[in-house]
């Protein structure tokens, strides 16, 4: 065990001990209680406080006159007296009571350095090595070394070998005094320095162990001087404890002396060394009731945790659950924000508190086993494996729900596109298509001539080849409907309406031309006249103008695409188209010539000017206005196209991007988890030495949580760009989050396994080498070591180990496992070992639950007898203890606790209010019920 103590005027005592104000020290107390050094070298040149050397120097010089008197002497000036060594020696001589070598007496100098290195080699042989401190310095009457010096001895004589508790030095000091003063108001004791200077702390360690000497009731905490002096002339008087220090001193310094107080306070230690056993009785009760306590509250605590995550989880499944489609993408879009921050905000704390309830569970069962307490069982329904089957369902109906998001999106982006598809195109046809049914219905070829009515049959047929180029139209908007109610579009009924008006339309124009067509040839045979002109105009113009409006909807319609592939298609599409353009100016040109020949022969044959075509509606102008048209939406189209480009190489980025971090951080992960699995497994250092590799690798995963939220950000970014596959990466954001929560999880886990080891080893008092040991029986095992062995292995192949470690199966249990020897006690003992690890037949055994068993096999714990002969002590031997016996030897909490859970004694020699300690002994261990 280490102990580290700071001592603020200049030094420091850990396992070894450093003092920087002139002096080092070290003692490090091992096996064999010898004592090692420690290579750091002490500042020479660093000067104490004065204000604590003046404290020093007066209560070193007491407590060597303390010491001194005994042999009849005394030192009056502690840097002068000690020069020769004569002193010194004797100071040695006394406290130890052991002869030292023969001094010197002459007085030159090599004789004064002779007898402190007498004295030096002395304290030296009893484990403690000073560094630095040499026979010259204490010779010369260097103050800082003199006065290191004595510390040393106080803290070998006088400190060193406290213990109380499992604590020793310094700090079984520290815990004598706090458990002394604990019942006292207005004392706090945390320190040596500032927790002493108003007089109440030395007061109360008095009035523990002599009432008599002082009434701790009247004392004030307002009046340290009366307080400090009462202790000291007390401790005086009644104690044999000499006056060590001056209360103004303490008073008046910011932070009085450390060593001084700790040297003081030692004394008081030392005469009060014989307490009463009732004491040591009452520590046990008290240590074991706080471990009860403590399991009690942890138990509640995992009770309310589980409590809360699975009405959590309740709440969050249904909703997660409910797949109930939008209309519109608005509503879509709302509930996938909302999707984001559940992920975002409202999962990640409860993926900690489920972390966390993990960890206090195996740390509760720990704890009782440690205590030899029942393991704890948790409510129906709040068990671990009901929590981790809760949070399963939750992360499937989370996944499903994620990917119904993501298709509805999909869909209505879909749905909306055919739908503005379908009305541009029908508000087309629909415009073109108005007054054809009147026109076509019209007789007005009987009051015709005969130009007029070849003219009209020439209308006629230029009029079925637009029909006829408008058919493809028809038909396409009959199939985006028919597409619109395959993907269940919410206003299929309105659209099925206007396209079945259209088909129903469409009809009844094909019936009336073909009615019309009929009427004209029957009235051809009457006409004779036409003008070849108008009809070739006519003939060449109306495919012109459909091939214009056909451009005009090319170039304004609508279009979605997902890939950079996809847009340079359409591009190369549309350059295509560009490049048709001076043919059909050509056409243009051609068509308009043919107008401007009828212009000229009218011109030229003395022909009205003002001469309208027969043929058709399609003038010159309507021609040259489409035609501007069609140059104008060339460029808007080409620059629409080069926005979408754009747009497609942004969100090839932000994949390459997302891409690029994701291939990084994923097999980072999975490097994190390898090496977390093998420092598991890794015995070549301490438990400790394994804790703080874990907690590195813990505080580097913590680090890199930038990097994830960062990818998360991306992760953002590419779905608010609906972008919805990435051919650069085969990690998703759910790839990275799960393997992310496993990696927290899993270092968390395996830090509590090491705590957990900490705690086994450190509360049954395994050494690091026995545990390490423990740790490679348990990994690794001998299959032929004898046949017992290899049976034991054969019966646990699940386990692949074997249950008795090599080590002690050639020792402890060879006479139990070699059947050559004692064949049926070694089948018997087989299996109450068995019984013991293995109390569910599961042919499984835990490292855990092999360290239980070692420990129970080669050392002792507390037992309900040990605490039942605690009580007994406390009652003065009586079957039962009252309720002021338990106020007097326990502290408040610790007795009232006993009170509350104590039942009554029903015995024949009970008294009123006697308490049956024996009923709650036996209950604290599970071996009966209060």
């Amino acid at each position: 065990m280490q102990t580290s103590v700071d001592y603020n005027n200049g030094y420091t005592m850990q396992t070894s001990v450093d003092y920087n104000n002139g002096y080092t020290m070290q003692m490090q107390e091992q096996q064999n209680n010898d004592y090692t050094i420690q290579d750091d070298e002490w500042d020479r040149d660093l000067l104490l406080d004065p204000a604590w050397e003046k404290q020093q120097r007066k209560t070193f010089t007491a407590w060597c006159n303390s010491h001194l008197r005994k042999a009849g002497t005394g030192i009056e000036n502690i840097e002068e007296d000690f020069r020769n060594g004569l002193k010194l020696m004797l100071l040695l001589e006394v406290i130890s009571g052991e002869r030292l070598p023969k001094p010197d007496r002459g007085k030159m100098r090599f004789h004064k350095i002779a007898n402190v290195n007498k004295a030096l080699e002395y304290i030296t042989s009893k484990g403690v090595k000073l560094v630095s401190i040499g026979a010259e310095e204490i010779v010369d009457g260097n103050i800082k070394m003199t006065l290191g010096m004595i510390w040393t001895i106080i803290l070998r004589f006088a400190i060193q070998d406290i213990s109380v508790e499992e604590t020793s030095a310094k700090e079984g000091l520290l815990l004598w005094c706090q458990r002394k003063t604990a019942p006292y108001r207005n004392v706090n004791v945390q320190n040596f320095h500032v927790n002493w200077k108003d007089g109440l702390a030395l007061c109360a360690l008095i009035h523990r162990h002599r009432p008599d000497l002082i009434d701790y009731a009247k004392l004030n905490k307002d009046d340290p001087l009366g307080n400090l002096n009462l202790a000291f002339d007390v401790a005086e008087k009644y104690l044999d404890i000499p006056k060590m220090l001056d209360a103004e001193d303490i008073i008046n310094s910011p932070k009085p002396d450390e060593r001084a107080i700790m040297t003081y306070v030692s004394c008081f230690y030392h005469a009060f060394a014989g307490a009463e056993q009732a004491e040591t009785a009452a520590n046990r009760i008290c240590t074991i009731l706080g471990v009860n306590q403590e399991n009690e509250s942890l138990m509640e605590e995992y009770e309310k945790l589980a409590s809360q995550l699975l009405e959590w989880i309740r709440r969050m499944t249904p909703w997660l659950e409910n797949k109930s489609p939008e209309t519109t993408m608005a509503a879509m879009r709302g509930k996938l924000e909302d999707f984001r921050d559940y992920r975002r905000q409202h999962k990640p704390p409860k993926v900690q508190e489920k972390c966390q309830l993990e960890i206090n569970f195996n740390t509760l069962q720990t704890k009782l086993r440690i205590s030899n307490r029942p393991a704890f069982m948790p409510s129906e329904g709040r068990m671990v494996s009901d929590i981790t089957s809760a949070w399963t369902g939750l992360e499937q109906a989370e996944k499903g729900y994620e990917e119904w998001l993501l298709i509805e999106i999909r869909r209505l982006e879909r749905l909306n596109h055919l739908a503005e598809k379908f009305q541009m195109k029908a508000t087309s046809h629909q415009g073109w298509s108005v007054g054809k049914d009147s026109v076509l219905s019209q007789k007005d070829y009987e009051s015709c001539s005969l130009t007029e009515v070849r003219a009209l049959l020439r209308k006629h047929e230029a009029f079925e080849s637009d029909l006829a180029a408008h058919q493809d139209r028809v038909e396409q908007i009959a199939a985006i409907a028919q597409e619109l109610n395959e993907l269940d579009y919410h206003a299929a009924s309105s659209i099925n309406e206007r396209c079945q008006g259209i088909c129903d339309q469409w009809d009844q124009l094909g019936t009336l031309t073909q009615k019309r067509r009929e009427n004209l040839e029957r009235t051809e045979k009457l006409l004779e006249t036409i003008d070849q002109l108008f009809l070739e105009f006519s003939k060449r113009s109306a495919p012109f103008n459909n091939w214009m409006e056909g451009a005009m909807e090319d170039l304004q319609d609508m279009f979605i695409v997902h890939t950079v592939d996809d847009i340079q298609s359409l591009i190369s599409a549309h350059d295509q188209f560009k490049a048709t353009l001076p043919e059909a100016d050509c056409e243009r040109q051609a068509i308009l010539s043919i107008y401007t020949e009828v212009q000229k022969i009218a011109q030229s044959y003395g022909i009205s000017p003002n001469l309208t075509n027969p043929y058709s509606d399609i003038t010159p102008t309507e021609i040259g206005l489409k035609w501007d048209k069609v140059k104008k939406l060339v460029p808007q189209r080409n620059s629409i196209l080069q926005e979408e480009l754009a747009r497609q190489h942004a969100n090839e980025r932000l994949r390459r991007q997302f891409a690029a971090q994701a291939n990084i951080i994923g097999p980072w992960i999975q490097t994190r988890m390898e090496e977390i699995g093998r420092s598991s497994v890794d015995i070549g250092g301490s438990l400790e030495d394994q804790m703080s590799q874990l907690k590195q690798f813990e505080q580097v995963i913590i680090n890199y949580k930038s990097n994830i939220d960062k990818l998360e950000g991306d992760h953002q970014h590419i779905q608010e760009s609906l972008v919805f596959d990435n051919k650069h990466t085969n990690y998703t954001m759910e790839h990275i989050r799960v393997g992310w929560e496993q990696l927290l999880t899993t270092i968390a886990r395996t830090i509590n396994e090491i705590e957990t080891q900490i705690l086994t080893r450190d509360a049954k008092g395994i050494s690091q080498q026995q545990m390490n040991e423990f740790r490679q029986s348990f990994t690794h095992f001998d299959r032929v070591l004898c046949p017992f062995v290899s049976l034991c292995i054969s019966l646990c192949p699940s386990v692949s180990l074997c249950v008795f470690p090599v080590s002690l199966t050639l020792t402890h249990f060879d006479r139990v496992l070699c059947p050559s020897s004692v064949s049926l006690r070694g089948e018997s003992e087989f299996a109450r070992i068995m019984s013991l690890v293995d109390p569910n037949g599961s042919n499984k055994v835990t490292f855990q639950t092999f360290v239980d068993f070692m420990t129970r096999e080669t050392s002792d714990s507390d037992t309900s007898e040990q605490v039942l002969a605690s009580f007994k002590i406390l009652a003065a031997d009586k079957p039962f203890i009252l309720l002021e016996e338990l106020r007097r030897e326990l502290p408040p909490e610790q007795a009232e606790y006993c009170i509350s859970r104590m039942p009554l004694y029903n015995g024949p020699d009970g008294v009123p209010g006697a308490l049956d300690y024996t009923a709650f002994s036996t209950a604290l261990y599970g071996e009966s019920d209060l």
